[in-house]
């Protein structure tokens, strides 16, 4: 298993650190460390208050709850968001409400998950054609259709 440093921030003290809510989840969930209110069409980056050192060749994302989504039509803008290895600031959630009422999001509530992953990186060679495959250039749906 690998180790992450995690550094609880001062306005994060007294919430619990994000956690595997399950045996096998894949994300841990991200606690707000401020209220925050959500206006129909609204959104609002919400601290964590926590930032993390990722070693070397890893990378997070930040994903939204599908319980959220599902019930309050409240999601995440630039998702996955991404956090490089080199990066530490505090992890911040960018939440929009697509739903039709207001949404309240209180200090602890669980508003997003965190997924650490491999980053693998490649040499870009330019080519003048590419090699061809059965689906082509075919894309945005193509691939459902008779």
């Amino acid at each position: 298993m690998t180790e992450v440093a995690i550094r609880r921030l001062a306005h994060g003290e007294g919430l619990a650190l994000p956690a595997y809510e399950t045996e096998h989840a894949a994300g841990m969930d991200l606690r707000a460390a401020e209220d925050a209110l959500l206006p129909p069409g609204e959104r609002a980056m919400v601290a964590t208050g926590f930032a993390i050192a990722l070693p070397e060749g890893f990378e997070a994302q930040v994903r939204p709850r599908s319980g959220l989504a599902a019930r309050h039509g409240v999601t995440l803008l630039n998702s996955p968001g991404t956090i490089d290895a080199d990066y530490r600031g505090e992890i911040k959630v960018i939440l929009i409400n697509l739903g039709v009422e207001a949404f309240a999001v209180k200090r602890g509530d669980r508003i997003a998950q965190m997924v650490v992953a491999p980053v693998t990186r490649v040499v870009l060679k330019e080519e003048h054609e590419l090699s061809s495959t059965s689906r082509g250039q075919g894309g945005f749906g193509s691939t459902g259709r008779s």
